[in-house]
């Protein structure tokens, strides 16, 4: 299967596009940075594509002929502190760079027949305890809002591909995404972050943390290339969704250090992290029923076992383990 992907040299993207290698498949890469990504030993032999997908241009045309398309591209939620122009930044992204691959398959001459699109569970806005399945209406937030835009941006390939809608939630991968956020924030602290109603009242970590190990997140994609009846939503979580104070437990298991049950108040994260804060502080409780549907079986189903794949430490010979770099030719042509 030859599959294009944008976002590709992101966190997501980087484990997808070893997945898609490592089972034969020949994945296309579109990317701002090419000339870095093609220096990534990862990458050698993988074609990569300059461009942008938020603004049109030649790349457009490295869509043709693939069988797929997967869509992550968006500028990342924990790069910089919200201002109004990240804001529109997050939001411009991910729509206008929708449309542009949208359009690009649709004016190809041999098109896709799969999109693969990422939205994220943001789409549902901050809620309580309420259970939340891919029926579940959206929310009136800013992430709802940019995650409603961003799926009616790729609404229309589905008159000619199957589209499949990943609405994923927080990513847990070592020193990358959300953990990179909070898990320095828990090291000084030691205890929950944030989950109250008042923003000054210390946190009790009272909201719902719904994540998935980054192995699962991948193999959703995948199931979503490979499987005919993966259409619509998807939500891409574990089953077992767990408030942010049993998370902070867990975490201090991981670093055999005490916790706190009461942490910073609402009001000292968002002084400090500004309005990405809301992201880790308010919550909600999703659950990947279509997935289960579709006979997926996560590989990280509990917090615990994901949290200790993740922290686990490498064997003192990895480096002496590893096989010598290969020196065989390019399998893509550039």
């Amino acid at each position: 299967m030859r599959v294009f992907i944008t976002g590709g040299t992101g966190l997501i993207g980087r484990r997808l596009t070893e997945r898609l290698i490592g089972r034969g498949d020949t994945p296309v890469l579109l990317s701002r940075h090419a000339d870095s990504a093609r220096r990534n030993p990862k990458l050698r032999g993988v074609q990569v594509l300059q461009g942008d997908p938020a603004h049109a241009g030649p790349w457009d045309a490295g869509v043709d002929g693939c069988d797929a398309v997967v869509n992550l591209a968006g500028h990342n939620l924990f790069a910089d502190r919200w201002s109004p122009e990240v804001k529109r930044t997050i939001r411009d992204s991910r729509v206008y760079g929708t449309e542009n691959v949208v359009a690009a398959m649709a004016q190809a001459t041999v098109k896709p027949k799969v999109l693969v699109q990422a939205s994220a569970i943001g789409y549902y806005g901050p809620t309580d305890d309420q259970e939340l399945t891919e029926s579940s209406p959206p929310g009136s937030d800013f992430m709802a809002r940019v995650c409603r835009e961003w799926e009616e941006a790729a609404a229309p390939a589905a008159s000619f591909a199957r589209l499949a809608t990943i609405r994923t939630g927080v990513v847990l991968a070592k020193g990358e995404g959300a953990l990179k956020v909070m898990t320095p924030i828990f090291k000084l602290m030691g205890s929950p972050i944030g989950g109250t109603h008042s923003a000054l009242v210390p946190g009790t970590g009272r909201q719902w943390m719904s994540w998935i190990h980054l192995d699962d997140i991948v193999g959703l994609m995948l199931l979503a290339l490979d499987n005919a009846e993966a259409k619509g939503p998807i939500n891409g979580t574990a089953p077992n969704p767990v408030r942010n104070v049993d998370f902070g437990k867990a975490l201090a298991k991981q670093f055999h250090r005490p916790f706190f049950p009461f942490g910073p108040p609402d009001l000292l994260l968002n002084a400090g992290l500004g309005e990405v804060a809301q992201v880790v502080t308010k919550g909600q409780k999703v659950l990947p029923k279509r997935a289960q549907e579709l006979g997926y079986t996560f590989k990280f189903p509990e917090l615990a076992g994901a949290l200790a794949n993740l922290f686990a430490k490498p064997p003192k010979n990895e480096k002496a383990a590893r096989p010598a770099p290969s020196h065989a030719a390019p399998t893509a042509h550039h």
